[in-house]
């Protein structure tokens, strides 16, 4: 398909307010897909790669600008292109502006050899943006803005629109993860629970278009878990003991551990996974061991691949798991046994080089909570006590303990008991209950004695005045827009935070943030929606203030929610929730 094709069928789809004829209109875009179903099933969500895969084109909005710049003309900057963006605000307007396709240089024929706009197809711009992701090393910068610049210089006003909104994972035509399910069923008449059964156990929404269409339902059936193709983690939300009797014959209670998410898979005959730089791989902790090298892979709670920060961890599924598993847990930093602050996680998981070195200041220790897979056999539809009791079946040590009553004093006696080792509080889940991947429901809740807090988007910040002058000091958060388990459509505004955060965590915040700087004017900075914070408030108030119609009364920044992405945060409907709850 020629991408000026898929580009027409984006913006009619744009133009689009029902989601039943948004659906209808992506269904007859798979239809006509040919070979480049998997691609275009991504692109429509604004994704180059599968949403299992470590990959990213880790391109910010400067280098996106300066390619656009480039192939604009030479009377063009990336100031301007900057400019252009804080007056209409989206990146594809702004490039869709520009009169692309005379421009010479080292990415102008870098796609093909010609400057022909009608010679683009979706499957030439996959193939750069895949060259593009791999470029590592002294000048990969360069390279990737040199190809990016090569695609622009190709593209019409319209595939411009497209192509830099894919770049930057900003496509907003209104067509989430949702969408993407039903068309696919629609466009192969395959049923919509076969579907999501198999985006479940894959989390690759261009596969499962291309086995409903050449396999059909039958296909979609056959496909399981793999080991070392991480999943989306099953999401809890908030909820009290008494909602937990009521729905349930009994609750299993946990300990709530201040820690990071972590999936572990682990085959002692070799992962088959994917490393971040798109070639196989595994942890170097045995680099001149290749076997052992790839028996384990660690995933964060968003799929980044953490395998080579967490060695302790691969050192305790490699002498305590008994069988290939897939794991959920987990990762707790502690001094002599004693928990630390989460914030004291993300500092190993952040580490790519000096490994060893963080290790002696910050140890780690796994708490396994759920067996996905276990010797060949997927357990997603198996009950939640079946599956920790083949848990505890493989692992030998540190496996989270759990308690199944209906006696509330039993339930606070282990909340009391958690919160006396320094934990959080507790989980309360159905015992009953599957695993579902990706999904938020009251299967599972978590509950914390403790502030309330949320997850939220950073969209802007100031520049601070005096000694921190030169750091970020006031950061402008936002809550997501869409479905409550959907991708994000948009965000809201919702307050600003600035306490709680002392200076050597300014330093961090704004080394964090400016590469995803979009616009400045004066101290103001308008900043892509990457990073996201963790924020504690004392009450939720209705404001005209900001664009959520909702204020945070004392906000106080908590920690950076590094194992996040911003379609993990928390909804503008959760906020809604929690504000009529007060």
């Amino acid at each position: 398909m020629e991408f000026g094709e898929f580009a027409d069928a984006a913006a009619k789809i744009e133009a689009l307010s029902a989601d039943t004829e948004i659906t209808e209109r992506v269904t007859t875009l798979f239809g006509a897909a040919g070979s480049d179903l998997p691609v275009i099933a991504r692109f429509v969500q604004g994704r180059v790669f599968p949403a299992w895969a470590s990959r990213t084109l880790d391109i910010g909005p400067n280098y996106c600008y300066e390619a656009i710049a480039r192939a604009a003309g030479t009377n063009v900057s990336a100031a301007d292109v900057e400019d252009r963006l804080a007056d209409v605000g989206d990146i594809g307007e702004v490039a869709a502006s520009y009169e692309f396709g005379g421009q010479q240089g080292l990415g102008a024929f870098a796609s093909g050899g010609t400057t022909d706009s009608n010679d683009l197809t979706v499957a030439e711009v996959a193939d750069e943006l895949d060259g593009l992701a791999a470029a590592e090393g002294a000048g990969s910068q360069d390279r990737k803005i040199d190809a990016l610049f090569g695609l622009f210089n190709r593209a019409s006003s319209e595939e411009a629109r497209y192509l830099a909104r894919i770049v930057l994972s900003e496509m907003r035509i209104g067509v989430g993860e949702g969408t993407v399910r039903d068309a696919t069923a629609a466009a192969f008449d395959v049923p919509v629970e076969a579907v999501e059964r198999a985006l479940q156990v894959s989390n690759d929404y261009g596969e499962v278009a291309r086995v409903a269409r050449d396999e059909g339902e039958a296909g979609l059936a056959a496909m399981d878990l793999e080991l070392g193709r991480p999943v989306q983690a099953m999401l809890a939300q908030a909820g009290t003991v008494t909602d937990a009797l009521d729905d349930w014959d009994e609750a299993a209670v946990e300990w709530k551990f201040d820690g990071a998410r972590v999936q572990v898979h682990y085959d002692p005959s070799g992962l088959d996974w994917e490393a971040e730089d798109g070639t196989g791989g595994g942890n170097s902790l045995d680099s001149d061991d290749e076997t052992d090298a790839r028996e384990v892979a660690v995933f964060s709670r968003n799929m980044e691949d953490v395998t080579d920060a967490l060695p302790e961890v691969v050192e305790h599924v490699r002498e305590h798991l008994d069988a290939p598993a897939i794991l959920d847990g987990e990762v707790v930093a502690t001094d002599d046994g004693d928990p630390l602050p989460f914030q004291e996680v993300l500092r190993r998981f952040r580490r790519k080089h000096d490994v060893a070195q963080a290790r002696e200041q910050v140890e780690l220790d796994l708490f396994a909570f759920d067996c996905l897979h276990a010797a060949g056999e997927d357990l997603l539809r198996s009950p939640l006590a079946a599956r920790h009791d083949r848990l505890e079946s493989i692992l030998s040590a540190g496996v989270s303990s759990l308690w199944v009553t209906d006696d509330s004093e039993e339930i606070a006696a282990v909340e009391a008991e958690a919160l006396d080792a320094g934990h959080e509080g507790i989980m309360l889940k159905d015992p009953e209950s599957t695993y579902s991947p990706g999904r938020r429901g009251k299967n599972w809740l978590k509950r914390k004695p403790d502030v309330e807090t949320l997850d939220l988007v950073v969209t802007g910040a100031e520049w601070g005045e005096g000694r921190r002058a030169n750091f970020l000091g006031t950061f402008l958060l936002s809550a997501r827009t869409g479905d409550e388990d959907g991708r994000a459509d948009g965000f809201e505004t919702i307050g600003k935070v600035a306490t709680g955060i002392t200076d050597e965590e300014l330093a961090d915040l704004t080394e964090l943030l400016e590469p995803h700087v979009r616009t400045q004017d004066g101290q103001d900075v308008e900043i892509a929606p990457t990073v996201v914070f963790e924020v504690g408030y004392e009450e939720i108030q209705q404001s005209p203030t900001y664009s959520s119609g909702y204020a945070l009364r004392f906000p106080r920044f908590v920690s950076v929610r590094e194992d996040k992405d911003p379609e993990d945060a928390d909804s503008l409907a959760r906020v809604e929730r929690l504000a009529d709850q007060q």
